[in-house]
């Protein structure tokens, strides 16, 4: 069959793929240790649950308005004025089927053959992948692990040409749990309105920060970069929610609304009893979030502190997000009884088959001496896959 030439400049995402690789091992019997799945093992707030079943019993099981009810459009308002001192109205409000889905709709109202946008890397691995499909171009703007991979705004700048359409941001990071401080999101507006480009800030992590760090919303620093900046969130993470497919949008009316008009031609409206869910997650979930924080926090920090502890691998330790993105490539070039270890996507491998370890490798996220591992399962699970992944890799010849 001959496809569109578009699918072939994507392939399926490596998380999801790790996913359900993970999933068929375990359906087999096998124990394994996963540290690939991007979601946090508690179960969503009983709030939601209890929303979605007043939902079902009240009957609120058709259509909805495309781009999401009136009230939770109302809940996301009165969120980024908390917690951001953010004006929106509705209409600069999209609701969608999840964070991704936003961040699809963007890239196919404001993207065209000849654009570029510029990503940071490491990124999230469907940034590329979304852009790619417009026949757009990703233009990557390389971190360093040394800098905590803050954005050097000079090379920033370089890489501005006039076919320049967006920068593309992601903070708390995945993979690296990275974050942008006030100075460096200034300085990335200050180019942005100097260069008449958008933004679109994914903070789909904003609300899983440790340490004392302090999320910043680059469209809080004033109106005129508020105006040209599209805030890409979602209740999957900081609630628990990635089943439930709620993500969401503010930004300038003209793209909200062109977004939206996407949407009604795909997925049409998000799941009606999933968006009810939603509105009691924002306005009663808040005491749920400071719980998985501080959950979370003894994680990483058990986690990174257990591969730092093995020879040939360093980790620093991430201000956000729930991810740790391990340097490995010292252990590039060591031998085991199926071959060599060259790559990440060598090492992961090597971890899922021998110590039944699961991981994700880290060449997709533009992180070719990494892999990644999230630290949402318990510390008993921690514990014993850090004592496998150790014993694996001092396996190695």
């Amino acid at each position: 069959m001959k496809l569109a030439t578009r699918t072939t400049k994507i392939a399926a995402s490596p998380t999801l793929h790790m996913v359900a690789t993970v999933k068929a091992l375990k359906a087999q019997g096998e124990t394994i240790f996963d540290f690939a799945a991007g979601e946090p093992a508690q179960h969503s707030p009983e709030c939601v649950k209890q929303a979605a079943l007043e939902a079902i019993q009240g009957n609120f099981t058709k259509y909805t308005a495309v781009t999401g009810i009136d009230d939770l459009k109302d809940a996301i308002i009165e969120t980024f004025q908390r917690t951001h001192r953010l004006d929106y109205d509705r209409s600069k409000i999209l609701v969608s089927c999840g964070a991704k889905h936003t961040l699809y709709n963007f890239t196919q109202a404001a993207l065209e053959a000849g654009d570029e946008i510029i990503i940071p890397s490491p990124y999230w691995v469907s940034y590329p992948d979304q852009i790619a499909l417009t026949g757009a171009t990703s233009v990557i703007l390389k971190t360093e692990e040394a800098s905590h991979y803050a954005i050097d705004s000079a090379l920033l700048d370089s890489l501005i040409t006039p076919r320049t359409k967006a920068i593309m941001l992601n903070s708390p990071c995945n993979p690296t749990g990275s974050m942008y401080d006030q100075h460096t999101l200034e300085c990335v507006a200050e180019l942005a309105l100097r260069h008449d480009l958008l933004v679109v800030s994914d903070e789909i992590y904003e609300h899983l920060v440790y340490d004392g760090h302090q999320h910043v919303s680059i469209a809080s620093l004033g109106p005129d970069i508020a105006k040209r900046t599209l805030v890409v969130n979602g209740a999957s993470k900081s609630y628990s929610m990635t089943g439930w497919r709620i993500g969401y949008a503010a930004g300038p009316k003209d793209l909200i609304t062109a977004m939206g008009h996407i949407q009604s031609q795909s997925t049409s409206n998000p799941n009606s009893i999933a968006q009810k869910a939603t509105v009691a997650a924002l306005r009663d979930g808040q005491s749920f979030i400071t719980n998985m924080r501080q959950e979370l926090s003894a994680q990483r920090t058990l986690m990174v502190d257990r591969l730092n502890a093995i020879p040939g691998i360093t980790c620093p330790m991430p201000r956000g997000a729930f991810y740790a993105l391990p340097n490995v490539s010292a252990l590039f070039g060591r031998r085991h009884a199926q071959g060599t270890i060259t790559s990440p996507s060598d090492l992961a491998h090597y971890l899922l088959t021998e110590a039944k370890v699961a991981c994700v490798a880290g060449e997709p996220f533009g992180a070719p001496e990494h892999i990644r591992l999230s630290y949402t399962p318990g510390l008993s699970v921690i514990e014993q896959g850090m004592d496998r992944l150790a014993s694996a890799i001092q396996a190695l010849e």
